[in-house]
């Protein structure tokens, strides 16, 4: 039971899936503000920059067709905003902290349990029994 909340533990604590949640959860949040800002304040001033105000501001169109470019660079906008603030506020300092892990925090070796130290003995009797010719009986000689 031990080895099993042992091997969840570790599961959990591996990067990925700690960088995994973290970044759902806050990207989630994020994007909404993100989003918020750039369609009140970004897209605005692209639509201005491209046409004016009104109903055509920041499209084009091709027989009647409107292609609301705007939006579009909105989005991208909106996604390098989301992926720029992800990555400086969560992956890189749990990049550092892991890396902190690695370099200070690692746990020495266990030591060898009861049944490794009497095999690894066994096995050294029997190595020196080999070398020196000499044999050992577990009951004297009849």
């Amino acid at each position: 039971m031990k080895q099993m909340f042992q091997g969840f533990k570790d599961f959990i604590m591996r990067g990925n899936v700690v960088d995994l949640a973290v970044g759902i959860v806050i990207g989630a949040a994020f994007t909404t503000v993100v989003t918020s800002f750039t369609n009140a304040f970004l897209k605005p001033l692209i639509q201005l920059m491209g046409g004016g105000s009104g109903l055509n501001a920041g499209k084009f169109y091709i027989d009647k067709v409107p292609f609301d470019y705007a939006s579009f660079i909105n989005a991208v906008i909106t996604f390098v905003l989301t992926a720029a603030v992800l990555y400086f506020l969560v992956v890189f300092p749990l990049n550092r902290l892991a890396e902190r892990r690695r370099r200070g925090e690692e746990p020495p070796p266990k030591a060898p349990s009861e049944e490794i130290k009497l095999l690894t003995e066994i096995r050294d009797a029997l190595r020196a029994q080999q070398q020196g010719g000499q044999t050992y009986r577990s009951e004297p000689p009849r």
